[in-house]
């Protein structure tokens, strides 16, 4: 059974920094593209940023651009992102996904993880 696991999530002033890493277990890894989503009980689940098979081409959201980092390191089957210069309004679970292609809709990946809370305090 596939898994995509999440971690490294938690409490950060604004500014700070987080490294999210996203798991996966039972899945061929580098034949996936990954992505990353966020969401709020307000909002629908939004595009975060995104990762190509190789990790040649990767793809952000205009609200992250620059401050945020995608990458993933196939060997260990993992995927990152790395946060910077946080905001509050980056404050939601974040959740990792697999899929055929680098996209930006949610509709696009077959694979969920169960997710991890940012909390960015200002």
């Amino acid at each position: 059974q596939v898994q995509l696991v999440e971690s490294g999530g938690g409490l950060v002033q604004a500014g700070g920094s987080l490294r999210l890493s996203c798991a996966a277990s039972e899945l061929t890894f580098d034949n996936y593209a990954m992505g990353w989503f966020r969401q709020t009980p307000e909002k629908e689940r939004e595009f975060v940023a995104t990762i190509s098979q190789s990790g040649r081409n990767t793809y952000y959201a205009d609200s992250v651009k620059g401050r945020f980092t995608i990458s993933r390191d196939n060997a260990k089957n993992t995927m990152y992102l790395q946060m910077n210069s946080l905001k509050p309004e980056d404050t939601a679970v974040y959740y990792c996904a697999g899929g055929a292609l680098p996209r930006a809709t949610p509709a696009g990946y077959q694979y969920w993880g169960q997710g991890t809370q940012v909390t960015v305090s200002s």
